[in-house]
């Protein structure tokens, strides 16, 4: 083998290249320590994180189980006893209560007649009925019993730490607990009931109230409650820390902070409502970069790195149990486990550095002779997988199994753009970009079908009917590979497109609509541009259906088409022709409206009857569409006008009050007097 001659074999170039570049042995085994060390400490942080993560749920469980255990207690008393919480008796029993947890700031029962009572912690320096209680103020009792005919009286006892009286005060009150969330949510459960995070109306405070309700003869009394301050959870965190950096959050099902280990606030008081903060939105960076690295299918244990730095992450949600989905929330900076492996790692891999270095220099002039090439034609291949239009020049070689691949390359690239030629892109993307054969068969998806028809004058000659309908069919082409839809195929004048095939797409509608609408868009400026010339415009009739129908190559071994089939497909259809009818541009169906009304601006039309369909179905011409990156497709305030107008006319028709649908479709004619829709549905309900 001549080493500097130009026609190099593949196979022996990589030979020769691996016999050069043998790692020596002890940079094997030092490899191998790294890796192995690195391996282990993850492996010890992540036990220990885990760990920690099962006894904290548990933890707040077993602390929060006896709380609401209390509560239970107390509702078992009101049934038992039922006069029980009907005089004073109850207070020091809430005092009890109190003494079980710092984190209860009040215990209280409100009864069915409106009456209601409290024991409850006092902070001095928080006014109580504009002013403040008296110095040493520890507790108190807090009562308001319903006076017939008149405002009742809200009446505190304040008291010292060992409840020796301090003074008294009351304040008229319009406070009924029976209005509250908390006595209103579990009389309606009927069981026990944990809140969602509130401003406590009494206390001034945020947290949330555990509730439950008692009985007398079936009916029923009342329901009785604690609060909890969510700095009692915040400060329950931070005294549970696996190492120095961990954070750890309890969120709420939506992802909101409801308590935090380093104590910051997460929530804020507007006018008198609680606005809870979500993690990604704290001022750290790192709680929102781990929510983002969580696992999407669940709760579990994840690995994610920010600015550098390793972390393990942990998401966990307490028990059904427990009343409420929150979720233990832990971040971990893999540093506090592994800084004794680093040192040594730093060491092993500085040794195995200078052992590289000889190396490098050595396989430098042969990997850029073989790598090179390689790199062209691996960047060719994946231009050719994105169905890229432009032609890449050939790749040369002086390996011959290199120069052998450039030219099965090119062929490759000339064979794919012919193939898609014929084939929707869609489908040839998708069979370039996976190991999917092509095959007879078919599987149902959901998807949007789109039928574009354009009522073309026989009066004109055939070489212009072929360039005006090739124009308009590159147009429909173009704008549908834009919004990443399927053509499936040309029937004469017409096009039919699908969504959502062969690549899934959760917004298939929106999509199809938005296709829709650049479509006659596209068609106003190439009308423009006939006319212009002294040629007749072509009108675009569009009808939009979603539905789940067989999509799949259809056909035989020697010719298939992959193509769609099933009911969905005739109901697009018939939107289509409706359009004449009603002298439409656009008709959706109700479940194009389902998948995306929130982003569309239509108005109804009519209920019509479908083929093979029993029941009436409402459809509706798309008039604009929200959100879209073209500011010229939304609608503008007469087209909203003239919506909401023809909703009113709709609601009247549907429930069949002719008279009024006819005058309000007759308002629609005096605003908008080209409207046809309302012309239509008039002559139709003035001749029924």
């Amino acid at each position: 083998m001549n080493i500097f001659g130009r026609d190099w074999r593949l196979k022996t170039s990589i030979l020769t290249s691996f016999v050069v570049l043998t790692v020596p042995v002890f940079f094997t085994i030092i490899s191998v320590t790294y890796l192995s060390n690195d391996r282990i400490a993850r492996a010890n942080a992540r036990g220990l994180v885990e760990r920690f993560r099962v006894d904290a749920v548990e933890s707040i469980q077993t602390d929060f189980n006896p709380i609401k255990s209390l509560v239970r207690s107390a509702a078992t008393i009101g049934d038992q006893y039922p006069d029980f919480y009907f005089d004073d008796r109850c207070f020091k029993y809430f005092y009890s209560v109190l003494l079980h947890s710092p984190r209860i700031v009040s215990a209280y029962v409100g009864l069915n007649d409106g009456a209601f009572r409290q024991t409850r912690r006092i902070d001095p320096a928080v006014p109580i009925q504009d002013r403040l209680p008296p110095e040493g103020t520890r507790y108190a009792y807090r009562w308001v019993v319903p006076k017939a005919g008149g405002p009742n009286d809200d009446h505190y006892l304040f008291l010292d730490a060992d409840l020796k009286e301090l003074g008294r005060s009351e304040q008229r009150t319009s406070y009924d607990p029976r209005a509250r969330l908390w006595y209103r949510s579990a009389a309606e459960a009927g069981a026990e009931t944990i809140s969602d995070p509130d401003i406590f109306a009494t206390l001034g405070l945020i947290g949330f109230t555990i509730a439950a309700p008692f009985y007398s003869g079936g009916k029923l009394l009342g329901v009785a409650a604690v609060d909890i301050t969510l700095a009692g959870l915040g400060e329950y965190l931070a005294e549970r820390k696996i190492s120095p950096g961990t954070l750890s959050y309890i969120l709420d099902h939506q992802g909101r902070v409801i308590a935090a280990s380093d104590l910051s606030k997460t929530y804020a008081n507007v006018g008198g409502k609680l606005e809870l903060l979500h993690i990604t939105s704290l001022d750290k960076e790192l709680p929102a970069a781990a929510f983002s690295a969580r696992p999407r299918g669940g709760d579990g244990q994840f690995m994610f790195s920010h600015q550098g730095k390793d972390y393990v992450g942990s998401l966990a949600t307490l028990a059904p149990e427990f009343g409420k989905k929150w979720q233990l929330f832990i971040i971990t900076p893999l540093a506090d486990f592994t800084e004794a492996f680093q040192i040594n790692n730093i060491q092993l891999a500085f040794f195995g550095l200078l052992a590289l270095v000889f190396q490098i220099v050595v396989i430098y002039f042969l990997t850029g002779v073989v790598s090179a090439p390689l790199e062209k034609l691996a960047f060719k291949v994946g231009r050719i997988q994105e169905l890229g239009s432009d032609q890449l020049p050939s790749v040369s070689s002086s390996i011959h199994e290199i120069s052998v691949l450039s030219k099965a390359i090119d062929t490759l690239d000339m064979a794919v753009k012919s193939f898609s030629a014929f084939v929707p892109v869609g489908l040839v993307r998708q069979l370039l970009q996976s190991e999917q054969k092509l095959e007879l068969g078919g599987h149902s998806r959901f998807l949007s079908d789109l039928e574009a028809f354009s009522s073309l004058s026989e009066e004109l000659p055939s070489q212009e009917l072929l360039l005006r309908v090739s124009a308009y069919l590159e147009l429909v082409t173009k704008t549908v590979n834009q919004e990443h839809g399927t053509i499936d195929k040309f029937v004469g004048d017409g096009v039919m497109a699908f969504w959502g095939a062969p690549a899934l797409l959760d917004d298939h509608a929106w999509r199809a609509c938005v296709a829709a609408m650049r479509i006659q868009r596209g068609m106003e400026a190439l009308n423009a541009r006939w006319q212009a010339e002294g040629f007749k415009p072509l009108n675009v009739r569009i009808g939009i259906h979603s539905d789940a129908v067989l999509v799949g190559n259809i056909g035989s071994k020697e010719r298939m088409s992959y193509t769609v089939m099933g009911d969905g497909v005739n109901i697009a259809s018939r939107l289509e022709g409706l359009n004449k009818e009603f002298q439409t541009r656009i008709c959706i169906s109700h479940a194009v409206f389902k998948e995306a009304g929130e982003r569309l601006c239509v108005r109804p039309i009519d209920d019509v009857a479908v083929k093979g369909r029993r029941a009436k179905v409402p459809i509706y011409e798309l008039m604009g569409v929200y959100g879209a990156d073209d500011p010229g497709l939304e609608p503008d305030a007469r087209t909203q006008l003239l919506c909401r107008m023809t909703g009113l006319a709709y609601e009247a028709l549907v429930g069949e009050d002719h008279v009024l649908a006819t005058r309000r479709y007759r308002e629609i004619l005096d605003e908008f007097p080209e409207d046809t829709v309302a012309a239509t549905l008039t002559r139709r309900l003035v001749t029924a």
